[in-house]
Order: structure tokens, then sequence, then C-alpha cells
């Protein structure tokens, strides 16, 4: 088994209330990880812990937040993890034009309490940071950006998370290089989709809202576009990238990125039009004024993933469009149990990944 390297290992996985930490939660936990998650409260209603009953399922929750030092070493020293995944974040472009501060400080100042905390830990030995697609410096290019590239970021969000990876490789070279420290990674993905999301100003949850109370779907930009993918995509490559980290350490302690094929870069348009097709019902709006700046053109470039982590997506646009729009159906169909229902997409998708099978 692929990622049999997680069974029984203790695992950190902060942002664990959010979208993608909670599925990454539950495939640790369905992988048989003893899991302790460090999060604020979900703040969103419906959010994916609360509904699949996620403080029930792993091995321990704990409410806090990464700005808080004290309490977040205490939680790292009392669990002994071998492993960090971290998630916790400020995750909106558009909040971070109202809240720039509370960006800033959960980006880059909370990323760094988990760093400091994390090597102190003596158990620790590996640490997947994840960041962002948006933390290059985005010229509207169109081709995939590589590892290389400058970081950057028109707005608050995009360039704390610019300020992520610049810091993660700063500490890096300045704290992890001698032997028996931490081996540190960071991660890029594209723009995520899947059930259980009801984040505010997100394409997909957006669609969901709108359906289920029978309003059209307001798109703001239709024709910008991003390499959009199924949330087990990125968490496959986090997982992958975690343990090359526990196995062999150093080698694999860089930024990598996790997108899809160029021919899931959708635009917005498409990706409403073929969720509402799948979905079964739903009209579309189109806003004609927006004064917040978001990209038009964004993708990756991940030849380095598929050289050198043998990693290389399993879905196409439209089959995680179709994963994502099944995921939401059952659910307001209430005609299936969603934690099952979810471990379920999950082995679906260790199915279709032709790479898992050919690293096993």
């Amino acid at each position: 088994m692929l990622f049999e390297i997680y069974k029984n290992k203790k695992i950190l996985v902060t942002g664990h209330t959010g979208f993608k930490g909670s599925w990454l939660s539950i495939w640790l936990t369905y992988l048989g990880a003893e899991v302790l998650g460090y999060s604020l409260s979900p703040n969103t209603k419906p959010s994916m812990y609360k509904e699949l009953n996620l403080e029930e399922k792993i091995t321990k929750s704990v409410t806090g937040n990464i700005l808080d030092k004290e309490k977040l070493e205490k939680t790292i020293q009392e669990f002994k993890p071998e492993i960090v995944f971290h998630l916790a974040a400020q995750p909106l472009v558009r909040l971070s034009y109202s809240e720039p501060l509370l960006t800033y400080e959960t980006n880059v100042i909370g990323t760094l309490n988990v760093l400091e905390a994390a090597r102190k830990c003596e158990s620790v030995k590996a640490f997947v940071n994840i960041t962002t697609d948006k933390c290059y410096e985005n010229k509207e290019i169109n081709r995939g950006y590589k590892e290389d590239e400058p970081m950057g970021g028109y707005d608050m969000y995009s360039s704390s998370k610019g300020c992520v990876e610049i810091m993660s490789s700063s500490y890096r070279r300045s704290f992890l290089q001698d032997e028996g420290t931490m081996a540190m990674a960071t991660a890029r993905a594209g723009n995520v989709i899947g059930g259980g999301d009801w984040a505010l100003d997100r394409l997909i949850p957006d669609c969901v809202r709108a359906i289920n109370t029978n309003l059209p779907v307001d798109i703001r930009n239709p024709q910008s576009v991003r390499p959009w993918q199924h949330v087990l995509e990125p968490l496959s490559g986090y997982l992958l990238l975690g343990r090359k980290l526990l196995e062999s350490g150093k080698i694999y302690a860089d930024g990598f990125n996790f997108g899809p094929e160029e021919d899931s870069v959708l635009n917005v348009s498409d990706v409403v039009l073929k969720f509402i097709d799948i979905y079964g019902k739903g009209c579309v709006h189109i806003q004609k004024h927006d004064n917040l700046h978001e990209a038009n053109c964004l993708m990756l470039n991940i030849e380095k993933a598929h050289k050198i982590l043998n990693w290389s997506p399993a879905y196409t646009a439209e089959t995680a469009i179709e994963k994502t729009a099944d995921w939401y159906k059952h659910f307001y169909q209430k005609d299936v149990d969603m934690f099952d229902y979810t471990i379920k997409q999950i082995k679906e998708y260790e199915g279709c990944a032709k790479w898992m099978k050919q690293l096993i």
C-alpha cells in the first residue's frame, strides 16, 4: 500500500476543521494514522467537519489559534507528532481586502509559529507546509508557473502566501540544514474543488448555495482561467511528499506544484455551466461590476512533481466537477452516510490514480 507509512503514525494537521483539512484528516484516519487536529472552530455553516462528526473520528481535536504560541507549542510537545501537515490559514482572496492584518498575521506569523513549535519538538521528522498557486508573481502569462519563478501577489492573500514561501526557504536554510533536524517542504496547489466546501466567495460553494435556495449563480469574472482540480489531487501530492520526507529526509525538502493537466485549466463560466449540468438544476447571472482585482489567468507547471515524485493528476476537470456535484447531491438528499461516502470517493480516487499503483 502506497501510504502504509502513515499507519499508526502520530500526525498533526493544522486547519483540520477547514475544507481541505477535513478531507486530509479523513484520509489519514482511513490510513490508520493517529491524527491530532489543531484549528479554530469551523467558520462556515454547514461545515464538513461538523456534518461528518470528525471530532469523534480523529484521535484528538484541539481548538486553538496558530497565533497562540504557548498553546500551540504545548499541544505539539504533548502529542509528539512525527509529521506535521500545516494547512491553517486565512485562505480567501476577497477577505484579504477587508482583513489585511489578519491575513498577514495568520498566514505569515502563524506559519512561523507552527514551524518554531515543530522545530522544538524532537519527535517531528517531516513538515509539509501548504501554500497556494497564488504565491507566484502573476504576469497573466499563458503557461504554467514553475517552482523557481518569482514569488509575489497583487492582493494581500496572494502576497502573504508569497511571503510564506520566501520565509520557508529562509527558515530551511537558517535552521534545518543539520542532520537530525526536520525536513520541510512547501506544496502549492491550484483551485481546489470537492464536496464539503461552504466557504464564502468560492465558486463551487457559491453555486451550491444558489442552487439550493433557487437563486441564480452569480459569476464575477466569467472568463478568468484557473487550474481546477479535485481536492484529492493535491492531498495525494501532500501525502506522497510527506512519505518522501519521512523516508528520505532533506532530499525532497523543496517547493512543489500540484496542479491539473493543461486540458483541465478552464474558465469560471465553463466550470459553473458544467456543474449546473451535472447537478441537474440552476441558472447563471453575470455580475457587471466588481472593483476588487482578481487574476485573469493562472496556471501551474507540474513537471517537477512528475519527474521527482512521480506524481500526476488522476482526474480531468470534468471528472472533478462530477465527483464534487455528486457529493453535494447526496448531502442534500440525505440518502447516504456522508462519512462513508467520502471514504468511498477516496477509494475511487486511489483506484483511478495510475501513479499510485506504480509506486507501491
